[in-house]
């Protein structure tokens, strides 16, 4: 059986710059949870406050139904007893076509809004497409219990022996 068309994107969370939280600089406590369609969630790690920029520097390849429209990126702030978010920016997925024509790493700034409506900061990331889907013999191993998942292909069916081997973690 096929599997269903997908399209895998590589995106760097960078980093945010002016956001707040109740009017005040954020000091700590944030990340950034991606969801691509609302299908799964990838959630970085809590930011470093570097030189008035909140900075994550984490990458993921997220896996993309051909029918998605858009990628939503939330910044969240764990704050007593559980996390709030401040900062939202839902990004139509045809905003980003020069990523899949071009095949290099392109680098994107928008606005986030909180759930009022009001700017609340910049966010900061950079997108590949990886091309994973155009590979003919995609096939998933779990290597460790439900902690990683390994990913090998077929790097040239016709003149090579050699595979190409990659872990997730989640």
């Amino acid at each position: 059986m096929d599997a269903k068309p997908r399209r895998t994107l590589e995106i760097t969370v960078i980093s945010g710059e002016k956001i707040r939280v109740d009017q005040n600089p954020v000091a700590e406590n944030v990340y950034v949870v991606i969801r691509p369609e609302f299908i799964n969630c990838y959630t970085t790690k809590i930011g470093i406050r570097e030189e008035g920029l909140i900075a994550w520097n984490e990458k993921f390849l997220l896996d993309i139904p051909m029918h998605a429209k858009l990628v939503t990126f939330e910044v969240q702030c764990k704050k007593y007893k559980g996390s709030r978010p401040i900062g939202v920016a839902r990004i139509a997925l045809s905003d980003l076509e020069g990523v899949e024509e071009n095949n290099f790493l392109q680098m994107f700034s928008y606005g986030l809004t909180d759930w009022d409506g009001r700017r609340n900061g910049v966010i900061h990331f950079s997108i590949r497409d990886c091309l994973i889907s155009e590979m003919k013999h995609v096939m998933g191993i779990s290597s460790c219990g439900f902690e990683h998942q390994v990913m090998g292909f077929q790097v040239n069916e016709k003149k090579s022996n050699d595979v190409v081997i990659a872990m997730t973690s989640r």
